[in-house]
């Protein structure tokens, strides 16, 4: 395969990325596009997601930033509604909205333990039921979840985090099953700690429950690679668009590291 084709591989599909505003989600967003993918983007930060729309947009594919809580069941509908009625069914779903939070399981707070499952959970099984759909109907589709190493082994002081993460495998897997013979693959990657805003958040909430100066936690962070170095968004971007080729169509239910070799399972 030359570069020109890898380059144009995803040229007349149509890609939704949801928590596209920021860090993985709009890596992701421009890489799709880049490949030829006119791609829609959702986020609750309409600013944020149009600025993203517009970059596609540079890069001479169609794009359309759509706002939206995707843990409201209703908003996701109304979202993937309006999508489908100005772009047409959807190719590729990349499910990447979330959100980390930790706590000690003694005294755990519940509602901490529901944001964790609605953000990260029941998101992706909110979008991906409104999707799927339409891919099984054409019989071509891409589902890729972004999960985490979390999904695969547990740390102390992220149970919610934890338990939401290996819910998105397990949803995964069922589905590739499910779908494996109507055209549709679903795989879920798994990172470790991402150079993103969201990592920035987790270094400070160390920095200020255990007096770490920043660079301290930042470097804690790092040394959970054997690589001792986080994870750029780019690489995650660049597997999600691997695996919406057709070159990735015998790759479905698998959960793919990228963390540096901290997981090898």
């Amino acid at each position: 395969m030359t570069p020109q084709h890898i380059d144009n591989a995803l040229t007349g599909r149509r890609a939704l990325v949801t928590g596209a505003g920021r860090g993985i989600g709009r890596s992701i967003a421009l890489a799709l596009a880049a490949a030829g993918a006119d791609v829609a983007i959702t986020s609750r930060s309409p600013n944020e997601i149009e600025q993203v729309a517009v970059a596609i947009r540079e890069r001479g594919r169609s794009s359309l930033a759509v706002p939206c809580d995707v843990t409201d069941v209703t908003q996701v509908t109304t979202m993937v509604e309006r999508i489908t009625d100005e772009f047409g069914l959807i190719d590729i779903l990349v499910n990447n909205a979330g959100s980390g939070g930790s706590h000690k399981f003694i005294n755990h707070p519940d509602d901490l333990w529901h944001q964790m499952m609605d953000v990260n959970l029941n998101s992706v099984y909110y979008v991906t039921k409104a999707v799927v759909p339409g891919m099984a109907e054409q019989r071509w589709g891409r589902v890729i979840n972004i999960a985490s190493v979390a999904s695969k082994v547990g740390a102390k002081y992220v149970a919610a985090y934890t338990a939401a993460k290996h819910g998105v495998l397990g949803l995964t897997r069922a589905l590739a099953v499910e779908f494996a013979t109507q055209g549709v693959t679903v795989n879920a990657i798994c990172p470790g700690y991402v150079d993103t805003p969201m990592t920035d958040d987790t270094i400070a909430r160390i920095s200020a429950l255990t007096g770490m100066s920043e660079d301290e936690a930042r470097a804690t962070l790092e040394k959970t690679s054997p690589q001792r170095r986080l994870i750029e968004a780019d690489e995650i971007a660049a597997m999600t668009v691997f695996l919406a080729q057709d070159a990735a169509r015998g790759i479905t239910g698998q959960g793919i590291n990228i963390d540096g070799g901290a997981v090898m399972f």
